[in-house]
């Protein structure tokens, strides 16, 4: 599997996350929202955007894994965070920044988008992590 990700001459720079991915391979992997929360359902991190980032990635590459994926093989990520506003960037960016090592994850990010929300499914809940990957 290949997947280039990069970012052409003439689109807004610098961002945190190349704007083009283009994938080779004939296997998707597509991992569900992923929450801040352990596989027992204990919330991690209340009230902390950068900690609850962190454990939504942590949780997207233990399901990448499973599928014999890897933050190298990701085409694009998208991220929910409720109420959100352009001062919580620095929040959002340490939380990326804090396990990025950890979880593989390359930085600049592969294409990426920030959506925000009113709410997701629990009012602790700040942020949920979608992940679309390409394997041969």
């Amino acid at each position: 599997m290949t997947v280039r990700h990069f970012t052409p001459e003439g689109m807004l720079q610098p961002v945190p996350y190349h704007h083009v991915a283009v994938g080779t391979g004939a296997k998707h992997v597509h991992v569900s929202g992923q929450i801040a929360r352990q596989a027992d359902g204990t919330p991690v991190a209340p009230d902390d955007l950068a900690g609850q980032v962190a454990q939504a990635l942590r949780n997207t590459a233990i399901g990448l894994e499973g599928a014999g994926a890897s933050f190298a093989d990701l085409l694009r990520l998208t991220f929910y965070v409720t109420r959100w506003s352009p001062e919580k960037i620095g929040d959002f960016m340490a939380g990326v920044e804090a396990v990025a090592e950890e979880i593989g994850l390359r930085l600049p990010l592969p294409p990426a988008s920030l959506i925000g929300v009113d709410y997701l499914f629990e009012p602790d809940v700040l942020v949920e992590v979608e992940a679309t990957a390409l394997l041969d």
